[in-house]
């Protein structure tokens, strides 16, 4: 879309934001474009260590004159208008005088409480802990469409990025084939020296010379090549089936399987390999969410971790006019893939705060748990096992994340609810955790995926 009538901003809105969870990651990265952004104004910043906010806001560079530390609701009413407020307690956000709250916590009790919380005051939220969504989505968009406020997923982060991909695609009349994402870190090969690298930071180079056999995609037998060289970079990871979770929830789109299908894929090769098996690529079915890893080369630009969708191609002249513009399509023509690729975190979610107090946009109470992100046990578990939520991707050791039909995930426990459950029973290794395993009763989370369940 054009942004420049929200830029220009004739009624002089202004937005008044409010960040929990906000000095690490993707906060920081937001709190970093906020002063940049016309029409919005930083108001109050809360985490449990006040001390690492006044830190990261003198970093920045924010008015250190400005900024009050404030501990109750009265401190809050003393503070100036135009001071920037730091609270350890979450509730105290709404208390602020803020337009928007945006969520990055990554806690699901904290977060849909604070959803709540502000949703029903009017207060539009922005939700960065994709965790919540993936259990409390259908939820959380209900409340919002009843109170007249906004809900809605962030710029900056793949699942409203593909979402905006899609939604403009079914816009222009597009069949949708398959949307999805490159996983986060690169695969990449230096064909002059043969060294292949994981862009993870952490590990080592290691020469692979016969890379160059399956370099070129000649079709399904590549990737096969590929996975059996690759094998022992090849994962499932949690924070990909559960950003392929949210899409789900809201496009109606499934799982391509409950472990997705993780190809190993150039960007020029996507409109050959996310089509059906009967066209040459690896889909058993059609309209669907996936995701692959990125093979680039060391003189060819990343990915980014970023997004896509495979149309078809209904107009063969149409169609003949694009490829010679140099457009991504299959070898025969019949599907092409269009993409963005780039999720820059924080620097992107001011147009969707915009987007949202100024013109309403962000709201689905569509939004349906379409889709079931589960665990299964990569290892036998004994009763007893705390499980943990822990580490970068949030994944919970013991447990490979599976994403599936809500129709076949019968009574399989969410994923992001199992943090800090108890197995009541051993659970052997290739079994899911269901809801019989754990007891989650009392959890307010679990209460609100119950009622998702029933919209």
């Amino acid at each position: 879309m054009d942004y420049t009538n929200l830029y220009n901003n004739p009624d002089g809105k202004v937005s008044k934001v409010g960040i929990i969870g906000a000095t690490r990651g993707y906060g920081y990265t937001l709190l970093a474009q906020i002063p940049k952004v016309k029409n919005m104004e930083l108001r109050v910043i809360c985490s449990r260590h006040t001390d690492e906010c006044m830190g990261v806001l003198k970093e920045i560079g924010y008015d250190e004159n400005r900024i009050a530390v404030c501990q109750d609701k009265g401190q809050i009413e003393d503070a100036a208008e135009d001071a920037i407020l730091i609270v350890g307690d979450y509730r105290l956000v709404m208390e602020c005088g803020i337009t928007a709250m945006v969520e990055c916590t990554g806690n699901t009790a904290v977060s849909s409480d604070a959803a709540l919380l502000a949703l029903k005051k009017g207060i539009n939220v922005y939700m960065v802990s994709k965790e919540t969504d993936s259990v409390c989505g259908p939820v959380l968009n209900q409340v919002a469409a009843e109170n007249g406020a906004v809900y809605a997923l962030v710029n900056g982060d793949q699942p409203r990025n593909l979402l905006d991909l899609y939604s403009w695609a079914k816009l222009l009349g597009l069949e949708v084939v398959a949307a999805g994402k490159s996983s986060e870190y690169d695969f990449v090969w230096d064909r002059e020296t043969g060294d292949f690298t994981y862009m993870d930071g952490n590990t080592p180079s290691e020469a692979l010379p016969q890379m160059i056999d399956c370099w070129r995609y000649k079709g399904r037998e590549t990737l096969e090549a590929r996975k059996a060289l690759l094998e022992k970079y090849l994962d499932v990871i949690s924070a990909d089936l559960c950003e392929m979770n949210l899409v789900s929830n809201i496009t109606g789109l499934t799982p391509a399987g409950p472990f997705l299908s993780y190809p190993i894929v150039k960007p020029s090769e996507l409109a050959n390999v996310f089509i059906p098996e009967e066209d040459g690529g690896i889909l058993k079915k059609t309209g669907v969410v996936d995701v692959f890893y990125n093979l680039r080369g060391t003189d060819e630009a990343s990915f980014c971790g970023g997004e896509f969708i495979i149309v078809k191609c209904e107009n063969k002249k149409m169609w003949d006019i694009l490829k010679g513009k140099g457009h991504v399509m299959s070898h025969n023509d019949k599907y092409a893939c269009i993409y963005y690729p780039y999720h820059y975190m924080g620097l992107e979610t001011p147009a969707s705060i915009l987007l949202g107090d100024f013109m309403n946009i962000g709201t689905h109470p569509e939004c349906r748990q379409v889709s079931v992100m589960a665990g299964v046990a990569d290892r036998d578990l004994p009763k007893g096992t705390i499980l943990c939520v822990q580490g970068h991707h949030h994944s919970i050791d013991g447990l490979t994340p599976q994403l599936l039909e809500r129709s076949s995930a019968t009574d399989a426990a969410p994923f992001y609810l199992l943090n800090g459950a108890e197995l009541l029973k051993d659970v052997k290794a290739g079994e899911p955790v269901t809801l019989n395993d754990v007891d989650l009763s009392g959890l307010k989370t679990f209460e609100l995926y119950k009622k998702g369940l029933e919209l």
